[in-house]
């Protein structure tokens, strides 16, 4: 069974990876590049501030560790499983359309990221979605973009992603919760105080 879902994964990841032209070449090299999205991030942080206001001290915190437990997590998951890239599959790298040489690391299994984007895209929607509903959009957009870009660059299989995303957005809702269950309390604990004064 599993050797038959990894078939199917590296035929999908073949059919993809040989769509490309000179233009999706630099695009999706450039895409997974975080100094690209900086314009994006900082009007993220513009509208946490505006929905948070000293709160976001908590909302940036927690981000970072949302990401690095995402990555740090995929990490483990890719020592355990041993599972190549497509990139340095003995069977499959001279298939494969790589960018400018570069190649990844040696295991995939699976994107850290899918894993990173898709939680960090989750986190926000969930904590900012009542206020900013076109965010949801523009996040998910934003999480696919650079997921695909990994296909693209021929760094990922499908499976990878796939995996990747829903870890992903697993812990952006667990830790979205978190985060609304503790400043709920707070505002809770701030109410309480007044009402006894």
């Amino acid at each position: 069974m599993l050797t038959y879902l990894s078939s199917i994964d590296q035929s999908l990841f073949l059919a993809l990876n040989s769509a490309h032209s000179p233009f999706f070449d630099h695009f999706f090299y450039y895409a997974t590049r975080p100094i690209v999205w900086l314009p994006l991030y900082l009007a993220l942080l513009v509208l946490v501030i505006r929905e948070f206001r000293w709160k976001t001290l908590i909302v940036v915190l927690t981000a970072a560790i949302l990401i690095t437990a995402s990555d740090q997590l995929a990490n483990l998951v890719k020592a355990g499983s041993g599972r190549l890239r497509p990139s340095h599959e003995p069977r499959l790298e001279q298939q494969v359309h790589t960018v400018n040489g570069y190649t990844g690391g040696k295991l995939g299994f699976y994107s850290n990221h899918a894993s990173n984007n898709f939680a960090f895209a989750l986190f926000l929607i969930l904590l900012l979605r009542r206020r900013y509903r076109w965010l949801t959009a523009v996040l998910l957009l934003y999480a696919l973009i650079m997921s695909y870009s990994r296909i693209y660059l021929g760094v990922h299989y499908p499976g990878d992603i796939l995996a990747g995303a829903a870890i992903g957005c697993l812990l952006g809702c667990l830790f979205a919760w978190a985060t609304s269950g503790a400043m709920h309390l707070r505002r809770g604990a701030a109410g309480s105080e007044k009402a006894i004064r």
